[in-house]
């Protein structure tokens, strides 16, 4: 697949290349005004001209020798080539990140690399929007940028979201999709998608991203036309600072993630002894005081195959656990051993003497209690709270998204690293040189298109350029949705939360450092409403719940006509821009 785009973007390449070199402008105007004509357009190299108005109108050249049109038809077909080269280079970036993921790994490859490189394409287009020409012709045409901006954070966050909950969904139980199981059909409340907790952290951090926006815009809230430069500043710095902290957060969450699964893994298996040993003291766990029941738990303590000395070593630790048969967290058997004793072992000697067993009891006992969900703590219904308890530490398990022997994600290892390492490289550097040389040209055709059709430069670039930019990101998200499982699912969403993140942190900042640097205007408040709502609503949404049902997939889709609707009608019957 990598070769078959490589070769396509080679054979386009070449052929606005070979075109543009070979054409010139052709004309049917009689003798004595064609020489004029072409004295006019002498020089140029090659113009696409069908259905044009005025043979005497102009247009600028790409690096002087890309070609342009004037004409509607004409710059539509340029939006759709270049918009297809980015797509190309979006293609090309995301194929060498995995593959750059394959050899390093997670860390800092994952956390930094590959979500800059997923924004590469974006934040090309933003830059050389404020970069164009003078401070005129820049401040005309960041508006591309800015649609762009709002327009990939858009689609990302309501169509595309949406989009993965239909193909994605399955059989909702208990509140729970389960697994490759779609027998429901299109059931609004009876089917949807689940996801881990840390998908929840990630739509949260996505609300909080949108920050640099509120800062922005505090000057025209306030009605004030002092300070505007200066907000530009500083959001343009808390921007950055997010952009890092966002960063580091990538780099070190799967150590985190890893200590959380730990403790939730370990608090199961106390909850799991807790319940096996309620069910062979037949509920006398406890005494009227609610206190641990020394008799009852004597009993229990030596039908375990205690030492002749009275104790509990570490082997016989491990036949209690191995006896609770938690097969459905993954347990390390050693790692779970070392951690029970731990909680027993006050003396460190290695043993579990009885009066240890009997504080270690109760300590689980007391922590049981917080996850109670009856008031009565005496009496036949005194040890609910240990079921709650164990039915609760389960699916704190289940949220974190423990997926270590999952037999459809067995990882594979890299054949030939030195020949994959080259690879990924070169395709992030064709990837890179198609997004850098083609931005330009697609952000004058846009322009371009614009003139011609008086259709605003926010609106094209706001629909059409995103579907450009971020088509390989949205694609590769749905083809994952489609496993209809709870970690390829969480895994899409986070991907989708974690990019609209990076354009609030990483082009915004290219936005604002042009903005800032080259003394443009900032006056998008239509905009940044629309990227506010959005972003608020699907963070807010997404980090109070892991299952979604299909319902939910409609609210998304509804939010993207109504974002294009708001700008509209803020800026022209409002006057907002």
């Amino acid at each position: 697949m990598a070769n078959s785009n490589s070769h396509l973007t080679l054979i386009a390449i070449f052929s606005l290349i070979t075109v543009s070199a070979a054409g010139r402008y052709i004309t049917t105007a009689s003798p004595a005004l064609s020489d004029d004509i072409n004295d006019g357009y002498r020089g140029s190299i090659l113009r696409l001209n069908p259905f044009r108005t005025s043979s005497l109108e102009e247009c600028e050249q790409t690096y002087g020798f890309m070609p342009c049109t004037t004409t509607a038809f004409g710059n539509l077909f340029l939006i759709i080539v270049y918009g297809y080269l980015m797509y190309l280079a979006a293609t090309h970036l995301s194929a060498g990140s995995e593959l750059l993921l394959q050899i390093l790994g997670p860390g800092l490859v994952g956390g930094l690399c590959l979500p800059a490189l997923g924004a590469l394409p974006d934040a090309m287009l933003i830059l050389v929007s404020g970069l164009s020409g003078s401070r005129e012709t820049a401040q005309g045409q960041v508006s591309v940028g800015m649609g762009l901006l709002a327009g990939s954070t858009v689609m990302l966050i309501t169509s595309i979201w949406g989009t993965c909950i239909i193909v994605g969904k399955c059989d909702l139980q208990n509140s729970v999709a389960q697994d490759n199981k779609d027998t429901k059909g299109f059931s609004l409340m009876g089917s949807g998608v689940s996801t881990d907790i840390w998908t929840s952290y990630s739509a949260m951090i996505m609300a909080v991203s949108v920050l640099p926006f509120v800062v922005v815009q505090f000057p025209q809230i306030l009605h004030s036309t002092s300070g505007r430069h200066a907000s530009v500043l500083v959001a343009l710095v808390l921007s950055v600072s997010l952009l890092v902290a966002y960063c580091l957060y990538q780099v070190y969450q799967p150590t985190l993630q890893k200590r959380h699964l730990d403790f939730a893994k370990h608090k199961h298996v106390r909850s799991r002894i807790l319940k096996y040993l309620k069910m062979r003291a037949l509920g006398r766990l406890i005494d009227s005081h609610g206190e641990p029941n020394r008799d009852i738990l004597l009993k229990l303590f030596n039908s375990i195959d205690v030492n002749q000395d009275g104790s509990l070593s570490v082997p016989e630790l491990r036949a209690l656990v191995v006896g609770m048969q938690l097969y459905e967290i993954n347990m390390n058997e050693d790692d779970a051993v070392t951690k029970v004793m731990k909680d027993f072992d006050t003396s460190e000697n290695n043993e579990v003497e009885f009066d240890e067993f009997v504080t270690g009891i109760g300590r689980w006992l007391d922590e049981a209690k917080s996850f109670r969900k009856t008031t009565s703590l005496a009496g036949p219904d005194s040890l609910k709270y240990v079921h709650d308890y164990y039915e609760e530490t389960k699916k704190e398990h289940a949220l974190l998204g423990d997926q270590t022997h999952d037999e459809d994600e067995e990882e594979e290892g890299v054949d030939d690293p030195r020949t994959t390492t080259i690879k990924a490289v070169l395709l992030l550097l064709l990837g890179t040189v198609i997004a850098a040389v083609f931005a330009d040209p697609l952000v004058d055709a846009v322009d371009n298109f614009s003139a011609a059709t008086s259709i605003p430069s926010f609106f094209i670039s706001f629909i059409v350029l995103p579907l450009a930019t971020n088509s390989s990101e949205a694609v590769s998200a749905i083809i994952f949705a489609t496993r209809k499982k709870q970690r390829s699912a969480s895994l899409t969403f986070s991907e989708l939360y974690g990019a609209v993140t990076m354009n609030n942190v990483l082009c915004l900042s290219v936005f604002l450092a042009l903005v800032y640097f080259r003394g443009l205007t900032w006056d998008f408040s239509s905009e940044v409403l629309v990227i506010l709502i959005v972003c608020i609503v699907m963070g807010v949404f997404g980090s109070c719940r892991t299952t979604f049902p299909l319902w939910t997939s409609f609210l998304a889709f509804l939010l993207y006509p109504f974002s294009l609707i708001l700008v509209y009608v803020l800026d022209y019957g409002y006057g907002w821009s």
